[in-house]
C-alpha cells in the first residue's frame, strides 16, 4: 500500500512510498546526474524546489560529509525511483520528506513536456492525497518567493585568507567548492552577504568582484544587481550561474524562466572562439535571454542559449554553468584561472 503522495499541478496524484515523512511543496524538477546526489542534494540552488532523480538508483556509495556542498540539505523534498537507507537516514536526520518507488521516467517525461511545475507531496502514516493537493494549493511560484536569498547566503562576512588577488564573493547560495576551487589558487576569498552594498565593497577594496550561483529568479536578487551596476568599471566582475544572469541584468541584458532548465553533469557547451566542445554540470532554471553590454563566447549544444559571457572592455567573465565541477566533469575548471588572471591586471575602465 503507498504511504506518500504527489499531487502535481496537472491534476494527477502520483502514489510513492515514505522513505522520509513529512509534508513538503515547491517546483518539481529533475537532474540527469547519476552520480554527485550528495552534492546535488547540499546545492543552495535547489533551494524551495523538489528535486526528482531521473536515475534509478541514488544512494549506491554511501553518504560522506566531505562531499557536501553547504551545512544542509536545499531541496524542499526528494524524489527517486529507489533511494538506499543511508540516503533515507540522512533525509530523515535533516528532516526532509522523501519518496521512492516512483517511475521517475514518466515523472521527467511530465517535466519535459509540461515544463517544471509546482508540486505537494505528503509522506508517512498520516499521508493522503488530500494533504498533498493541501501542499499544492499553498505553493508559490519560484519568481513569487522575493526573499530567496535571505534563504542560502551567509548572513556576516567570511574570510578565506590567500596569498594570492583577494575577491569579493557575492554569496547568493554560493557552492562550498566555488570557494574551494578559489582558495586552491591561493586566492584571499571575501565571502559577502547577497545584499552586501557598493560602499561595503569599496572598503575591502577587492581585486575582483564575484557573483555567485542561487536558487530562483534573478530579477529578485535587486542588490546584487544594484552592486555590479554601481561597481562595473571601477572592478572586474566574474559570475557563476545566477551570478551571469544578474550581471546581465545590470548590464542592459534581461532573463528568462526556461520550460524545464539545465540540471544535471552531462550539458554540451560550444566556445564560439575556438569550436571546442566540453562538457559541464548544470542546475538552473532561468537563462539570459539578451545580453546587454555583453559578448557571447559560449552556447549551449542542445538549445544555443547562453552559456558564457564576457566583455574586455568592462573587464567581465561569467559562465552559465559550473566550473568548479562537483561531482564533475572537469573540463572547464580553467574557468577560475582566467578569473584570477583577471583580477591581476585589474586597471580602471570606463562603463560607458
Amino acid at each position: 500500500m503507498p504511504d506518500a503522495y504527489l499531487a502535481l499541478e496537472t491534476g494527477d496524484i502520483v502514489e510513492a512510498r515514505a522513505r522520509s515523512p513529512g509534508r513538503a511543496q515547491g517546483e518539481l524538477v529533475f537532474t540527469t546526474a547519476y552520480t554527485g546526489y550528495e552534492e546535488s542534494l547540499t546545492d543552495p540552488s535547489y533551494e524551495e524546489q523538489v528535486l526528482t532523480f531521473a536515475y534509478p538508483l541514488i544512494g549506491n556509495y554511501g553518504v560522506r560529509a566531505e562531499r557536501f556542498e553547504s551545512d544542509r540539505v536545499h531541496p524542499s523534498s526528494v524524489v527517486a525511483r529507489e533511494l538506499t537507507d543511508d540516503v533515507a537516514e540522512w533525509l530523515q536526520s535533516e528532516n526532509v520528506p522523501a519518496v521512492d518507488h516512483v517511475d521517475t521516467r514518466d515523472l521527467v517525461l511530465d517535466i519535459r513536456e509540461g515544463g517544471a511545475m509546482k508540486v505537494g507531496i505528503a509522506a508517512g502514516p498520516d499521508a493522503s492525497p488530500e494533504a498533498a493537493k493541501e501542499e499544492l494549493a499553498d505553493c508559490p511560484g519560484m519568481s513569487d518567493i522575493t526573499d530567496i536569498g535571505a534563504q542560502v547566503s551567509v548572513t556576516e562576512p567570511e574570510h578565506h585568507p590567500g596569498s594570492g588577488p583577494s575577491v569579493a564573493l557575492v554569496d547568493c547560495g554560493a557552492k562550498g567548492s566555488i570557494v574551494d576551487s578559489l582558495a586552491a589558487r591561493n586566492a584571499e576569498v571575501h565571502v559577502l552577504p547577497y545584499d552586501t552594498t557598493p560602499a561595503e565593497v569599496r572598503d575591502l577594496d577587492p581585486d575582483i568582484v564575484f557573483v555567485s550561483n542561487g536558487p530562483g529568479d534573478p530579477e529578485n536578487f535587486e542588490a546584487a544587481e544594484h552592486l555590479v551596476d554601481d561597481l562595473v568599471g571601477e572592478y572586474p566582475f566574474a559570475g557563476i550561474c545566477l551570478g551571469q544572469q544578474v550581471v546581465a541584468n545590470a548590464l542592459g541584458g534581461s532573463t528568462e524562466k526556461m520550460a524545464f532548465g539545465h540540471r544535471g553533469v552531462n550539458q554540451p557547451v560550444r566556445d564560439l572562439r575556438t569550436d571546442k566542445v566540453v562538457m559541464t554540470t548544470q542546475n538552473h532554471g532561468y537563462t539570459v535571454a539578451e545580453p546587454g553590454d555583453l559578448d557571447v563566447t559560449q552556447v549551449n549544444v542542445n538549445d544555443d542559449t547562453p552559456e558564457g559571457l564576457e566583455s574586455d572592455e568592462l573587464d567581465v567573465i561569467t559562465r552559465q554553468y559550473h566550473p568548479e565541477a562537483h561531482p564533475g566533469p572537469h573540463d572547464s575548471l580553467g574557468f577560475f584561472d582566467d578569473v584570477l588572471d583577471l583580477a591581476e591586471s585589474r586597471a580602471p575602465v570606463s562603463a560607458d
